[in-house]
């Protein structure tokens, strides 16, 4: 038996894998490599799970019908999926927008069509995203409130996700949860997201843009407690053909300042801050519910914001040699 990960080099899928391995569990990594930020740290995480037994990988783009159903078809054994590849970031689908549909839209729809040929398969979880909720002034946020005024095409490609598994579910019993995940941050992060773009500036003495003063928040997850609600659920395959929708988060809404002052803390070095507007693909606050997670499979974050920006400190001097 063995399990189905797609992005596995990108920066939660490389967590998901290690903690499936460490449980003995055979992976099957699927990632395209693309270059969207520095293909070097995608490699250097690839190449540690290289290194485990019972780790394979395959270079395969998700939106490639022909290569993912030749993958499958070549791994009868597998039972469950975790599907995690997308192209990533809020901002950048205003630059690239076919990007996003390629990835996210047609990606998603060739996984469960892959899916659908698996089987043994007990369960399939994907990634969707907090930006689903977009206006909404609701908090925290539930899975029960309305997702129908996202505020970036990013929001809109991850709904489209959500609706195309209810309807895979419906027609064809394919048993799928989707986890909306809350800005995820940690070791070996993506240098694309602020907390990581915030470190590179601080080091390097240049000016970090902070939005409305810094006051806006977000739930802040650490990539650990993701990885334990991934599982978790993972283990939790739904009863019927109805698929579930949960948030993922930490439950704790904080200012992007604190978040500056833990990493000017950290990195022993002030940042130089400029003030800017909020720019239209930003939302004010994101707080997410974890009820439904917890009562499923236990889901309780341990992590809080100081202890998890610690913990990236101390990765990011050691992966940047920062003295």
């Amino acid at each position: 038996m063995s399990i189905l990960l797609t992005g596995c080099a990108g920066f939660i899928g490389f967590h998901v894998a290690q903690a499936l391995l460490d449980r003995g569990e055979a992976v099957i990594g699927v990632d395209n490599l693309n270059d969207y930020y520095d293909v070097r740290l995608k490699e250097a995480r690839l190449a540690r799970l290289a290194e485990r037994a019972g780790f394979a990988f395959s270079r395969v783009d998700v939106s490639d019908r022909e290569a993912m159903a030749a993958l499958v078809a070549a791994a009868p054994d597998v039972t469950a999926v975790v599907h995690l590849a997308a192209q990533a970031g809020v901002r950048f689908s205003m630059v690239d927008p076919y990007a996003y549909v390629q990835s996210n839209v047609l990606g998603h729809l060739v996984i469960l069509e892959a899916c659908r040929k698996i089987s043994g398969l007990r369960h399939v979880v994907y990634a969707s995203s907090s930006s689903v909720y977009g206006a909404n002034r609701d908090l925290p946020f539930r899975e029960t409130d309305r997702v129908d005024a996202p505020v970036s095409l990013y929001a809109v490609t991850k709904r489209a996700d959500e609706l195309m598994s209810h309807a895979y579910g419906h027609l064809f019993g394919l048993p799928q949860t989707g986890l909306r995940f809350f800005t995820v941050y940690g070791p070996w992060g993506r240098p694309d997201m602020a907390y990581y773009s915030f470190a590179r500036a601080i080091v390097a003495g240049e000016p970090i843009t902070l939005y409305e003063g810094g006051r806006l928040k977000r739930d802040f997850t650490y990539v650990d407690d993701i990885v334990a609600g991934v599982l978790g659920v993972l283990d939790r395959p739904p009863a019927g053909d109805a698929p579930r929708l949960l948030n993922i988060g930490n439950h704790a809404a904080e200012e992007v300042r604190t978040l500056v002052a833990l990493l000017e803390a950290g990195l022993g070095r002030r940042a130089v801050v400029r003030d800017a507007p909020r720019p239209a693909a930003d939302v004010e606050e994101t707080f997410a519910s974890v009820e439904a997670i917890g009562a499923l499979a236990g889901f309780r974050p341990a992590v809080g914001l100081a202890e998890g920006i610690g913990r990236f400190v101390a990765w990011f001097k050691a992966w940047h040699a920062v003295a």
